[in-house]
């Protein structure tokens, strides 16, 4: 039996160095290195899209491979792909660095230089070990599966703008059309994710922190079911703790989420951290909520220039949605996209807090009117992003929910 390694290389001496001594490994099919980690983490989920067979058995992460950090790759590698065997090249084969990459889930480590006979020795353990653990998920082991699904973070330009608003109301229209959807308050000093959506709630993402690998049951444990079917893990009540959450809980949380729901909404609240800005380098969309007046257009452009030197997201990656917009202002959202050189959405929220009122007072968004015109934007808004099932799609799946809010008025439950 052939073993299928796949390396993820950033240095191009490197790569060659190992492309060479690969080939030269008996009954080994090396594929061409990757230069980085959003290719390879892309890569093995459109193989595990296709079947868990697909996956190489061995996975060579270098030391220097980025934007992600190299133990933090390995360790989504190993919760997202458990029948991968990852094995670190790195220059420092100190115990401490061993340790690290085996507490991250790699199955080996190779130092630099590259020896023949090394390589080999940690690739056929790594490859018999990737063997076996196939083996036992075809047993039925409780792993996370799936190419994964799609992750929206929502951040403010500045407080007040309506960033919870969006990020719900976003949220419950995938919900509506079918979509299974897990809603995440990372506003970490004063989320109101449970506010809004009447939550009396115990867990929360600080739970989690102390976790060094986040199984199903583990994941399962910290959400809060709510009566829409969204599933919720929310800010601390205490907003002090949210310090406890790091960059590494969150690409570990996110990670799990994003393999077990079809989309994933991130409340990122409009204050930068390590916890959020790893949420906004992972995601698939990301969008930034701005009002149409000049303090806030100032306070998007500086966001945007923040993450841009941050390297956690591009401009042009980033979607602007001007909310409580009015045909009347002079500031309209071609010159919101002229001044933040972002793409801003082609839907537009209105200003009409008489809408929201009784909705946000009473503590549930989840029962405002259909016929809201805030509402009707920013489902719409949801459809553009590709966060809405068709009607039709999801008839046929016989999931479709319509604009039900919550069912007979009952409190979700925590666990």
């Amino acid at each position: 039996m052939s073993t299928r390694i796949l390396p993820a290389v950033g240095d191009p001496d490197a790569a060659r160095s190992i492309t060479t001594l690969l080939s030269q490994l008996p009954d080994a099919e090396p594929a061409g290195p990757l230069g980085d980690s959003t290719s390879l983490l892309d890569t093995l989920a459109g193989l595990a899209a296709e079947s868990l067979d697909e996956l190489p058995e061995v996975v060579l992460v270098h030391e220097r491979i980025g934007p992600v950090p190299a133990l933090e790759l390995i360790r989504e590698v190993a919760l997202r792909f458990p029948a991968v065997g990852v094995v670190l090249v790195t220059a420092d084969a100190s115990p401490g660095l061993y340790s690290a990459a085996m507490d991250s889930g790699a199955r080996g480590l190779v130092g630099l230089p590259l020896s023949y006979e090394e390589l080999a020795q940690r690739v056929q353990a790594a490859a018999g070990w990737s063997v076996g653990v196939r083996r036992h998920l075809g047993q039925g082991a409780e792993v996370f599966t799936g190419p994964g699904g799609t992750v929206v973070t929502v951040s403010g330009a500045k407080g007040g703008v309506g960033t919870t608003v969006v990020a719900v109301q976003l949220a419950l229209a995938a919900n509506a059309s079918g979509h299974s959807v897990a809603l995440v308050d990372l506003d970490l000093q004063s989320g109101d994710i449970a506010s809004y959506l009447d939550v009396q709630f115990r867990r929360s993402i600080v739970d989690l922190s102390t976790i060094q690998d986040i199984s199903p049951r583990v994941l399962q444990d910290a959400l809060f079911e709510h009566d829409t079917g969204m599933a919720l893990l929310l800010a601390p009540g205490d907003g002090e703790r949210g310090e406890e959450v790091s960059d590494r809980v969150v690409r570990q949380t996110v990670s799990a989420l994003r393999h077990r729901f079809e989309v994933v909404v991130v409340d990122c609240g409009t204050h930068m951290n390590s916890a959020n800005a790893a949420a906004i380098e992972m995601a698939d969309r990301t969008l930034l909520v701005t009002t149409p007046d000049v303090v806030t257009v100032r306070a998007a452009k500086r966001m945007v220039r923040l993450w841009n030197r941050l390297q956690i997201r591009k401009a042009e990656e980033t979607v602007t949605v001007v909310n409580r917009h009015t045909r009347n202002t002079e500031i309209q959202p071609p010159l919101i996209e002229k001044i933040t050189a972002t793409k801003v959405a082609r839907i537009a929220v209105p200003a009409n807090f008489k809408e929201l009122h009784g909705a946000v007072d009473a503590g549930r968004m989840q029962d405002l009117e259909a016929k809201s015109t805030v509402k009707q934007a920013l489902w719409s808004l949801a459809g553009d992003l590709g966060l809405v099932r068709s009607a039709e799609a999801a008839e046929k799946q016989g999931r479709f929910k319509g604009d039900r809010g919550a069912v007979g008025g009952r409190r979700g439950r925590g666990r």
